[in-house]
């Protein structure tokens, strides 16, 4: 989608991977077309209506997860272009011969699907419940996300559409990988991977992509020296959404080195001028763009000089017989040197004569370029440059624009999704409960008024700190304030929690294709039963200072009173080693033989000793005897 000619190939190297605290508190617009696309096409075939259930994922982890503000944008009516385009398309993948259809008029615009119409129309029924702003666009819901980007209303676009680039946006969130992990553990020794022991001294840790792939369109102006109409004049080479075709034989290489010979404000005229056929743009030759944006001059081409064939160096071979050349490093009396294979002089005349060479080459290869622009019938397209340098593609001014997030309508929303994904009750509301609880725990940081989470619960405590794919979390516990109003229904994780608070847990789970939020726990404590959920720890902080104070007072009190772990190939071994859960050492898995066999070997060597000691003083003794006794004592 957007530009042709694997775009996003060229601008993968600039790519930036942000972690989860990149978004956090930041406005971010969302291409809710593309995501409606993508749901589709990801599991049409094992889901009930995919498009609601992956919007409603997707938007309790942009909230719980990344803490962002999302502003959702749906396509308006497509332009006449898009949709000549679409049908073009679509008689390509279907392999029809277009030449005998009759051709599509040119002001026609073509509405999507009935099919398709509804999703959207679902969709933006489930934002508005969940009081998430959703706007419309006159023509691409990425031309409106790069608008609000450029105009400062939201610091981020979500969308996979490169066209946004086009449009003006300054960062584009391509992907979005919300179970990614920071790092990954590696075992150096295939024994201990293949016998699941982990050892600390085993493992090294590489780092894995971060959830979030930005790109930044300074990075792209900074390494490639492209600007914004340098981009619209790549779509118009090698295609686009609104022109599949280009010009032919046009490709990316080509047209990204054609247009950085010339700034940002030329590249779009020069098009203008190949186009409608100027002879002089094409036979004068064109002005080349220096390191600092100015055109340099042409020089005169200068009449070689002529050299000698034996040293290759500048002058004839006769005078080199008499006298050598001042640049043959010979001794006194000596002629010239022969020159090797490859040789190439770096006299003046001959670098003027490579540059010459060079020049020529390019102004050539720029030639045949402009040939086939100038081929191309209506290049190029006035209606497709001013749809892209357009300012305007939404239905109100800049004025009338007021961004706001209301607070979710929860009993709508359950009964919305009972009725079209068909889910239980109790299954809607453990999954909202980590939006709510971000949303309550910002407003306790804006406005500390003693209110209730869901209208049940209360804040409690901080149970422990949680790594989860390698970011830190807080645990918080939550009370239940008042008697239940509603038959929600949890199920009991006390096996998976246990009862005793710990320092930190480090998580390791699946990636789940689906992006569905983890739900809450119940936690029993004293009889107790508590609601347990991951929170952002500089949100718990800001809304409950003393609570957060009092959890990181304790957790130092007990770092400090418990012994330290002996470094890996110590001596010393503690006594926590041998406690319940905790990795022993793989000598206590295997029984070593090198010691038995030296043991063995000693006490050998020992009964060797002893024998021989005792030959010597039976050897000894038996000499004072004679030799009769020596020989009855023999044969006995």
């Amino acid at each position: 989608m957007g530009v042709g000619g694997h775009f996003w190939d060229l601008l993968k190297p600039n790519a930036r991977t942000e972690g989860f605290d990149f978004l956090r508190n930041k406005r971010v617009a969302v291409d809710l077309s593309f995501w409606i696309v993508q749901h589709e096409t990801a599991i049409k075939s094992t889901s009930r209506s995919p498009h609601l259930r992956l919007t409603f994922f997707r938007t309790i982890t942009l909230f719980a997860k990344f803490g962002a503000f999302p502003v959702f944008v749906v396509d308006g009516t497509p332009s006449p272009l898009k949709s000549k385009a679409r049908i073009a398309r679509f008689f390509r993948l279907s392999g029809i011969d277009t030449s005998d259809l009759p051709k599509v008029e040119d002001r026609i615009s073509v509405h999507r699907n009935r099919k398709f119409a509804k999703c959207v129309k679902e969709c933006v029924e489930l934002l508005e419940l969940f009081g998430v702003p959703v706007l419309e666009a006159k023509g691409e819901a990425e031309a409106l996300c790069a608008e609000l980007n450029q105009k400062g209303f939201v610091d981020a676009c979500i969308t996979a559409d490169s066209d946004a680039f086009l449009f003006g946006a300054k960062c584009v969130i391509k992907s979005i990988h919300p179970n990614s992990k920071a790092c990954t553990p590696i075992y150096t020794s295939p024994l201990l991977q293949v016998t699941s022991l982990i050892l600390p001294c085993s493992l090294e840790y590489h780092h894995m992509q971060e959830p979030l792939e930005c790109y930044f369109m300074s990075d792209i102006e900074a390494a490639l020296g492209l600007n914004r109409n340098h981009l619209i004049a790549i779509s118009l080479l090698v295609g686009n959404d609104h022109d599949l075709n280009g010009v032919q034989g046009v490709g990316l290489d080509t047209a990204v080195r054609f247009v950085q010979d010339y700034t940002d404000d030329q590249i779009l005229n020069k098009l203008y001028e190949i186009g409608n056929e100027d002879t002089t743009a094409l036979q004068s030759g064109f002005e080349l763009v220096n390191n600092y944006g100015q055109s340099s001059e042409t020089d005169s081409r200068k009449i070689k000089c002529s050299h000698c064939s034996f040293c290759g160096h500048p002058g004839s071979k006769r005078a080199h017989v008499k006298f050598p050349c001042e640049y043959c490093d010979v001794s006194h009396g000596e002629g010239c040197i022969k020159k090797p294979d490859g040789f190439k002089c770096n006299c003046s005349s001959c670098d003027t004569d490579r540059e010459e060479k060079e020049k020529k080459k390019q102004e050539n290869w720029r030639l045949r370029v402009c040939n086939k622009i100038a081929m191309e019938p209506n290049f190029p397209s006035s209606e497709l440059i001013q749809m892209y340098q357009c300012d305007n593609h939404s239905y109100f001014s800049d004025d009338d624009l007021v961004l706001s997030w209301g607070s979710p309508r929860t009993e709508l929303l359950v009964d919305f999704l009972v009725f079209h994904l068909q889910w239980e009750p109790s299954y809607i509301r453990q999954r909202m409960l980590p939006m709510l609880s971000t949303i309550f725990l910002r407003e306790m940081a804006n406005n500390p008024i003693q209110t209730l989470l869901f209208g049940q619960y209360e804040f409690d405590s901080i149970l422990r700190e949680k790594i989860r794919f390698g970011h830190s979390f807080y645990v918080v516990k939550w009370k239940k304030a008042v008697p239940a109003i509603s038959n929600v229904m949890y199920e009991d994780s006390l096996g998976e929690f246990g009862t005793g608070p710990e320092d930190a847990i480090d998580v390791d789970e699946a990636v789940d294709l689906t992006d569905e939020f983890d739900s809450p726990k119940i936690h029993i404590q004293d009889g107790c039963s508590f609601l347990l959920t991951d929170e952002n720890m500089e949100l718990v902080g800001a809304a409950y200072p003393e609570q957060a104070a009092k959890f990181l007072q304790e957790k130092e009190m007990k770092r400090q009173k418990t012994p330290s772990t002996p470094a890996c190939g110590t001596s010393g071994k503690s006594d926590s080693s041998k406690a319940k859960g905790v990795q022993l050492s793989i000598t206590e898995f295997y029984r070593a033989t090198k010691t038995q066999q030296q043991t063995a070997d000693t006490t050998d060597s020992t009964n060797e000793d002893e024998e021989t000691s005792t030959g010597k003083r039976k050897a000894s003794s038996s000499s004072t005897l004679s030799k009769s006794v020596r020989r009855r004592l023999l044969f006995d």
